[in-house]
């Protein structure tokens, strides 16, 4: 009787699981590295995202379906990312959440849009990622115009900058918004005294600093990620360059601090958020962050709430188009608005988000702090 009422329970079991449909969500990032701990970052939001969707039961169109990522590692690199984008492809993932840099999420859209599955991405900031005419590609951070525009505007009309470097390591990300805070800069009245360039692995900085030194900056701007800006604060101090450093949300993580090898003082660096939510959202993203800690034993870098939110509004898309197949909630994410942990979700013509927020953070004690949160 044990054994019949045991082989029955299997079979329930067996047939539940035949019923409900699985439903693949890739999700892309460097998770080794330099820069690893911003992808892994973001794959951990991802999977926060598809264990409170399969914990809630999600049905669509009356079926039960279950969510499964998909997560590869495109080691920050180009060609990496189109093998990795390939791959998501062949696995026939209804949806895609990456890449992180918009090195790799630029060369990685074209291929998805080819193969027609949505991609969302939680971090990249270049405007030439949604400005290709992929109908496909979406972002749910602010694009570096916007992020420089602010950027610019603080560091003149709040910090007094008159003389700035601007530094950037070559990459889509670091150069696009070097450019567009210089343009910022220009339209603020302030004066770019140096203009150098470094690569993304760089470790020697001496010989582009000395020459920076010469012109008196104020002010240094690094377009580029925190792996290469904290030593580059070390180089700075031990050269008597003590001025304050600012760029983009690739720096703005607690690692600059320590890859700094405590170099980095109290207001010297300054930052922005390609994101952010004003006070009547911050209870929500603060339990985001409590529950983050709990489940992964670490804090939010970064953009783990809007990888969190990428893989919730498409969900949400596909609850409303009551299908999974992409060709047919693909139109309804683009019209998609939805109410996440990291504000208003929407999108523009282009797949930018809509009123996208900036916010701007000094660093205090190793530690980021809020200055202030703006559009």
């Amino acid at each position: 009787m044990k054994k019949t009422l045991v082989a029955a329970a299997l079979l329930s079991a067996s047939s539940l699981a035949l019923a409900q449909e699985v439903v693949k969500i890739g999700h892309s990032a460097a998770v080794t590295g330099p820069v690893a701990y911003f992808g892994k970052d973001t794959e951990n939001g991802a999977r926060m995202a598809i264990e409170a969707l399969n914990a809630r039961g999600v049905s669509i169109k009356g079926k039960k379906v279950r969510f499964e990522l998909v997560a590869e590692d495109d080691g920050g690199d180009p060609k990496q990312a189109t093998s990795v984008a390939q791959k998501l492809v062949d696995a026939r993932v209804n949806g895609v959440v990456g890449h992180e840099t918009s090195g790799t999420t630029i060369p990685a859209s074209k291929i998805y849009h080819q193969a027609g599955i949505p991609q969302i991405s939680p971090s990249s900031t270049s405007p030439k990622y949604t400005q290709q005419g992929f109908n496909t590609a979406f972002r749910v951070v602010a694009n570096d115009i916007q992020l420089g525009r602010a950027l610019g505007h603080y560091a003149v009309k709040d910090m007094g900058a008159k003389r700035v470097a601007v530094i950037d390591d070559r990459t889509a990300y670091g150069q696009g918004l070097a450019t567009e805070f210089g343009k910022s800069l220009q339209q603020q009245g302030a004066q770019v005294v140096a203009r150098e360039f470094t690569h993304d692995k760089a470790t020697d900085f001496n010989a582009i600093l000395t020459k920076i030194r010469a012109t008196k900056p104020d002010l240094v701007f690094f377009g580029g990620m925190s792996a290469v800006a904290g030593p580059m604060l070390r180089q700075m101090k031990q050269l008597g360059l003590n001025v304050r450093m600012m760029g983009g949300d690739g720096i703005c993580s607690d690692e600059i601090h320590k890859l700094s090898g405590g170099a980095m003082l109290d207001n010297q660096v300054f930052c922005a958020e390609a994101g952010g939510v004003d006070a009547a959202g911050r209870a929500g993203l603060d339990r985001f962050r409590a529950d983050y800690k709990k489940r992964f034993g670490i804090d939010v870098q970064i953009n783990a709430p809007y990888a969190y939110d990428a893989v919730m509004t498409m969900a949400e898309a596909m609850s409303k188009a009551g299908s999974t197949a992409p060709a047919q909630y693909l139109p309804v994410l683009a019209k998609i608005q939805y109410k996440g942990v990291t504000g208003p979700i929407a999108f523009d013509a282009r797949g930018d988000i809509r009123d996208g927020t900036i916010t701007l953070y000094t660093f205090k004690g190793g530690r980021r702090t809020v200055l202030a949160v703006t559009k």
